[in-house]
């Protein structure tokens, strides 16, 4: 049983590395399957393991300079507040219900890993092109912006809590679109922001779904270990062809949950 932890977590990290996000979308279709974990206990371990390679994957970009503090707190108050909300609810429902909401959410990522990038994404450096809405909110100050990050903070960190995902995805485009956020700084937010909601989750869960601490330490070593493996591949592959391959991997899975959770 560890030996496989192990592989499958190394694999898990590796494919992290590749991707620089996803990690619940990876973590807990490989403890539910892979490993026998039951999918409420999944769903926990899986935000304690995101918790700590999230806050380590902010620190790194915080000392870069690649964090908005102001945005990361609004953000991720709210965000925690709802995650552990959600993880009140995640407790009372049906585990088929958590794991059918849970592949939808994998078939959005899947959709954003497969659609063409026609956004407002700029191919020259990291950074975006703003839109003009959101330029003139910052010539405004951020308190225009509040109530809309404000309550969305808290409908992903509702969905966090409820399967158990730290909301990357969604996140990052809020930061862009609604407070004009640089890609760079965008990116480190949104990891401090998935750190709060996933610490919140976890300890919603806490004393209401057994932990398996030995697996979640073991797991989260080795997929840590196996992200830095996974960045130094990235450089080597087509990032095109990486997300192309992962969309249709999340799209078979994701397929795989809604029939297992209908039997």
């Amino acid at each position: 049983m560890d030996a496989i932890a192990m592989l499958v977590g190394i694999g898990t990290g590796i494919l992290l590395g590749l991707l620089g996000s996803g990690g619940s979308i990876i973590t807990i279709p490989t403890l539910i399957y892979l490993l026998g974990v039951p999918p409420k206990q999944a769903i926990a371990m899986s935000l304690g393991i995101v918790a700590i390679s999230a806050a380590i994957s902010a620190l790194n970009h915080w000392h870069r300079g690649n964090v908005d503090l102001k945005l990361a707190a609004i953000f991720g108050i709210f965000g925690a507040g709802g995650a552990y909300l959600g993880t009140r609810l995640g407790i009372a429902l049906p585990a088929p219900v958590q794991l059918t909401l849970f592949a939808i959410v994998m078939y959005a990522a899947a959709y954003r890993m497969l659609k063409v990038q026609r956004s407002v994404f700029k191919p020259v450096g990291a950074d975006v092109v703003r839109p003009e809405a959101a330029v003139d909110a910052l010539g405004s100050g951020l308190a225009g912006r509040l109530w809309p990050i404000a309550l969305l903070g808290l409908a992903v960190g509702g969905l966090a809590g409820f399967v158990g995902t730290g909301g990357g995805f969604l996140i990052i485009p809020a930061l862009v679109l609604l407070a004009g956020t640089p890609m760079k700084t965008a990116v480190g937010t949104s990891l401090v922001i998935v750190t709060f909601n996933c610490i919140s989750g976890f300890l919603g869960y806490l004393h209401s779904v057994p932990i398996d601490y030995r697996l979640l330490a073991m797991f989260t070593i080795v997929m840590i270990a196996g992200s830095f493996a996974g960045t130094m591949l990235s450089h080597r592959l087509s990032q095109d062809t990486v997300k192309r391959s992962f969309g249709i991997f999340l799209i078979l899975v994701a397929s795989y949950i809604v029939l297992q959770s209908s039997l």
